[in-house]
């Protein structure tokens, strides 16, 4: 019986800790590929990985940031992918284009530009800014030192304080993550 018992915790601690980053982290994946349906595909492909290695997740001192580091080596993987297909649609032809729901132009706008920065700018300034990460904290997820987190935010901010369509437009990363 205890240990019946011991499972049943651990499915409600994984289903509270799932339930808890959810939002969070569509919205942080919105952000890093710009494109919300994207990001849920994602989410839930990361929650898989969550629930798959729960036994050693659940142990962990910051389960967000292995969330996070499976959250954005999926996202990188996305990446990828869209980059292969894009280069044998130049081989091959186009496919027939599907057509998506309609943004708020602000949260458009702000979701193109975070979507033009290099990929790695893109993710210092996501996990900086949207999920609110120490410098520390994002160098861990990123895999890389903290300078470089520091400069490859501090590129991502000026390029976008350069693009004419932000300079009179307040940024707001949460909306543009969240907005449908």
């Amino acid at each position: 019986m205890p240990d019946m018992s011991r499972e049943r915790a651990q499915t409600a601690e994984l289903e509270e800790f799932c339930r808890s980053e959810h939002v969070r982290l569509v919205g942080l994946l919105a952000l890093h590929v710009g494109d919300v349906g994207t990001a849920e595909e994602l989410a839930q492909d990361a929650f898989a990985r969550v629930c798959e290695h729960w036994p050693r997740v659940s142990k962990m001192a910051n389960r967000r940031a292995w969330l996070n580091r499976v959250a954005i080596n999926l996202a990188n993987s996305w990446f990828r992918r869209k980059g292969a297909e894009r280069r044998a649609r130049t081989r091959h032809g186009p496919d027939i284009d599907v057509p998506c729901e309609a943004d708020s132009a602000d949260a458009l706008a702000v979701r193109e530009a975070v979507a033009s920065l290099p990929r790695r700018q893109r993710t210092a300034l996501v996990l900086r800014y949207f999920e609110d990460l120490s410098v520390a904290q994002a160098s861990e997820v990123m895999g890389c030192a903290e300078g470089t987190v520091k400069a490859l935010t501090h590129h991502a901010i000026r390029a976008l304080r350069d693009q004419a369509g932000l300079l009179d437009t307040t940024i707001d990363l949460g909306e543009a993550a969240h907005a449908h």
